[in-house]
């Protein structure tokens, strides 16, 4: 079992992060973690096939579109959709993801709340990608109390460990 801090570091560690599900309808945890990153000094690109323009900059459809290949992808988005984006990853020569999950890295545990596909997860696997299968980058990239509180007690109940 990995500890799910060295996979962390390693993923922070990178430059350019495409941000896979900003949306201009509503506030969601991607647009959170696109501003995060991109306060923290990273090169941030946003994905969504449906807008053309996020927070000011401009938004991709997918990420064969993007300016340069990025070096890591985090995804808030349906499971069918990260299968897709994995993929490109995996096209694409990208060695880090991050699939986002509110309620830690135990498959099943985020139910409806989860980007984390198993055979996503597998694929990220087999072409040596890697691939944190849930939690959030708020609760590690200087996070407010909420996400403190949420990283603390997923790591006392064991929901911080990759398998």
């Amino acid at each position: 079992m990995v500890q799910i801090e060295q996979l962390v570091q390693t993923f922070l560690s990178q430059k350019s992060i495409a941000v896979v599900g900003v949306s201009d309808k509503r506030e969601t945890g991607s647009n959170l973690n696109y501003k995060k990153f991109k306060a923290n000094g990273y090169r941030v690109y946003a994905v969504n096939p449906r807008i053309s323009t996020f927070d000011g900059a401009p938004c991709y459809p997918d990420l064969n579109s993007l300016p340069e290949k990025p070096d890591a992808v985090f995804m808030l988005c349906n499971p069918q959709v990260t299968e897709q984006i994995v993929q490109q990853c995996v096209n694409l020569g990208i060695r880090h993801v991050w699939m986002h999950c509110q309620l830690g890295t135990k498959p099943g545990l985020g139910g409806s709340k989860s980007s984390v596909s198993q055979p996503a997860v597998e694929m990220c696997r087999a072409n040596g990608i890697a691939v944190i299968p849930g939690t959030c980058p708020a609760q590690f990239l200087k996070p407010d109390f909420v996400h403190g509180v949420i990283r603390r007690v997923c790591k006392a109940f064991g929901f911080l460990n990759v398998s």
